[in-house]
């Protein structure tokens, strides 16, 4: 099967950048080829046009009236529009692969739009990461690693949403009927903190921060993300 994976890229977290990508690498069975989601680089294409703010130090969302804790909180939803392959992942940068992606993509199913590991997930809102506010919104982290069936026609209308419509409409994926959102088992976005340690993860995603930042160093498989940092 033909497809590409596309990694949000915030200039704030290069680190989890490289670890994300290199993951991917390392585990893979031949090359893949990985996209980051460069917002500034999708502006000057004209596919991202949202206006965003800065309030308090913060990234705002002037369409959602809302903070953005990455970059790419919305350009993740450009993901079937800019894909040349008729399947493709994405996934946030702040995870540790632990898998061959291509496991994952053995379970693409052409009934649905796109698939996701659907969480329940709702922490008390306050602060994450470097100072980011952490809120809780329908599907949260649902959308943080999704396989998209690109070509899927449901996706139509979503070409239109992107720059009109607020951040939590699209997070849970509202432009889909929900026969067609998919589920994928826990592994492949198992959340640091939340999911169950009994799972032997295949992609660790570190949603309330990475282990280069203060108070996530001891985290389970802190050490591996850091191994895959220092390039062991």
């Amino acid at each position: 099967m033909k497809f590409e994976i596309f990694v949000g890229f915030d200039a704030r977290e290069t680190a989890a950048y490289e670890v994300c990508v290199k993951s991917i690498r390392n585990h893979s069975s031949t090359p893949p080829r990985v996209t980051p989601l460069v917002e500034a680089h999708l502006r000057g294409l004209g596919l991202y046009t949202r206006l965003h703010d800065r309030r308090e130090g913060r990234l705002w969302d002037v369409i959602s009236d809302a903070p953005m804790s990455t970059e790419f909180a919305i350009t993740r939803f450009l993901t079937p529009i800019l894909s040349a392959e008729p399947w493709a992942v994405f996934c946030d940068c702040d995870f540790l692969w632990r898998a061959d992606i291509r496991e994952l993509l053995a379970l693409a199913d052409p009934r649905y739009a796109l698939q996701v590991v659907q969480h329940e997930y709702a922490p008390p809102e306050g602060i994450k990461m470097d100072g980011q506010l952490q809120l809780n919104y329908r599907r949260k982290n649902w959308s943080s690693l999704v396989l998209w069936n690109c070509t899927h026609p449901a996706h139509e209308q979503l070409k239109g949403w992107i720059n009109t419509r607020p951040g939590r409409n699209l997070h849970a994926f509202e432009w889909l009927e929900d026969h067609l959102i998919g589920s994928l088992p826990t592994a492949w976005n198992w959340l640091e903190g939340h999911s169950d340690a009994s799972i032997n993860p295949k992609a660790v995603h570190f949603t309330r921060g990475t282990p280069e930042m203060e108070g996530y160093r001891d985290v389970p498989y802190a050490q591996e993300w850091l191994r895959v940092l220092a390039g062991e």
